[in-house]
């Protein structure tokens, strides 16, 4: 009986590369699932009455995704890693996960001393200098899983909606697989980090004192997911490639849509809310969207206006169901570009990681004849101008009126970690000009001002000359 399941399974497994989900992909079998996933059913059912989606005859619109930021080349990569297969093959893949060893990561096992670290880790979970990269070291790779099955715990909500542990467990799986690993930046580790972050929000006492055990599970699915597949590469990017995703949401919020959709695919695949009344389990799918759209930095002075008009007016009331949405709109918005206001040896780290992924975009923009994306040529921007930047006009003015709504220890100390940051980049800006204007010689006075003069249009162009919507996806991150 069991060879006979297990022949089954793999008779599954190879149909499975011609029932994909929509992961985003070139490949054309992909087709279908996008409209599954529109449709809200993650199972293929027919391929009768889906027309094809028009493809642009660019030569770009042939890469895979999943190879962008692979370290190796294509050709070295089994076909079979880069490929998004369906539940079967999925959930093989995921059983690995199961048993502590993910996909594509170093086969080591975890002993019991890399555990017992990280409980004692999970124990100061709520700690702003909470160090997610060492985190995910002691898990294994496993740091989204583990936080958010943690964390879910710790607020009782498995209990309250009596969450099945084998679905959570497995929806938990899948969604970390369908982070890519290969991203610099977006990938779980981030979600992960934007999870803890939101975790120590929801302890902030203007919001613990207000949101209901449903806020917090939406918080947290939120934070989790709203970079799910996220393939490394911004919303402009899509747009001039003319990808099909940018057509289906009419290049408006065109990652965080995908986001959305793909998160309740998985919780749809998992059946986690299938014991849930359908009414109800539709308004979860609803307000998750939500909050993930909500992530959208080109969206970044619609949300702050509103929330300067609310705190200026006073009239925020967080018995209304409504102001505590629009409050963990705002929480989450916090959340997912709070690194500068993290300590600096962890801030440094994620600004570098960012502006990786940005460079990495450019030089595939080069190596297509694209057109450069702004911050995104690694010849004219710097980690220090991108980051200067992005403070000035994005974070700090976020974490300003975020201050006045919840003023805090925690909010004190993310605006003075902002502050010595910025100041750190100022530091190695200025060394760093130094250094260069020492080793130009002496005698070629014209080339050292040259120097200075390409440098100063660097910061413009990274500071006042680019709006927050020229922002990629995710700076928002940081």
């Amino acid at each position: 009986c069991g060879a006979r399941n297990f022949w089954c399974m793999l008779k599954q497994n190879k149909l499975s590369t011609y029932l994909k989900r929509g992961a985003i992909s070139y490949d054309s079998s992909d087709q279908t699932a996008l409209y599954i996933r529109m449709l809200g059913d993650v199972r293929v059912r027919s391929q009768v009455g889906f027309e094809p989606e028009r493809r642009s005859s660019h030569p770009y619109l042939f890469i895979d995704f999943r190879t962008l930021h692979s370290k190796y080349e294509s050709h070295s990569v089994p076909e079979r890693r880069l490929h998004r297969l369906l539940s079967c093959q999925r959930y093989l893949h995921s059983s690995r996960l199961l048993r502590g060893v993910p996909q594509q990561i170093p086969l080591h096992i975890l002993d019991e001393d890399y555990t017992g670290q990280a409980r004692c880790m999970l124990e100061k979970v709520g700690n702003w200098n909470f160090d997610i990269f060492l985190f995910d070291r002691l898990t294994n790779g496993n740091s989204l899983i583990t936080l958010t099955f943690h964390l879910l715990n710790h607020y009782g909500l498995v209990e309250l909606f009596q969450l099945d542990l084998v679905k959570l467990w497995r929806f938990l799986v899948m969604v970390q697989e369908d982070y890519h690993s290969g991203n610099p930046y977006h990938n779980a580790v981030h979600a992960a980090d934007v999870t803890q972050a939101m975790h120590c929000y929801l302890q902030e006492p203007m919001l613990a004192k207000s949101l209901t055990s449903y806020d917090i599970l939406l918080g947290l699915l939120a934070a989790a997911t709203h970079d799910l597949d996220h393939p490394g590469v911004n919303q402009p990017f899509l747009i001039k490639t003319d990808h099909y995703l940018a057509t289906l949401y009419r290049n408006t919020s065109v990652l965080e849509n995908h986001h959305w959709k793909s998160a309740v695919g998985l919780l749809r695949e998992t059946g986690l809310f299938s014991h849930l009344p359908p009414e109800d389990s539709l308004n979860v799918e609803r307000d998750l969207g939500s909050l993930i759209l909500a992530t959208d930095i080109s969206r970044q002075n619609e949300y702050l206006t509103r929330f300067r008009t609310h705190l200026d007016q006073n009239n925020l009331c967080l018995i209304n169901a409504s102001h505590r949405h629009f409050i963990l709109q705002m929480a989450l918005k916090c959340a997912d570009i709070c690194n500068p206001c993290r300590p600096w040896e962890l801030s440094k780290q994620w600004s570098e990681k960012v502006t990786e992924e940005f460079f990495q975009q450019g030089d595939i923009e080069k190596k297509h004849k694209l057109e450069v994306s702004p911050l995104c040529d690694r010849e004219t921007n710097t980690v220090g101008d991108i980051q200067i930047g992005f403070m000035a006009y994005v974070a700090e003015p976020l974490f300003a009126e975020w201050t006045r709504f919840s003023d805090t220890r925690l909010s004190q100390t993310m605006l003075g970690h902002m502050g010595l940051n910025k100041a750190s980049w100022s530091s190695l800006q200025q060394e760093q000009t130094s250094m260069s204007e020492e080793v130009e010689p002496s005698t070629v006075g014209t080339d050292i001002g040259g120097v200075a003069t390409q440098t100063d249009s660097n910061i413009v162009t990274a500071t006042g000359g680019t709006s927050s919507k020229e922002l990629p996806q995710g700076s928002r991150e940081p």
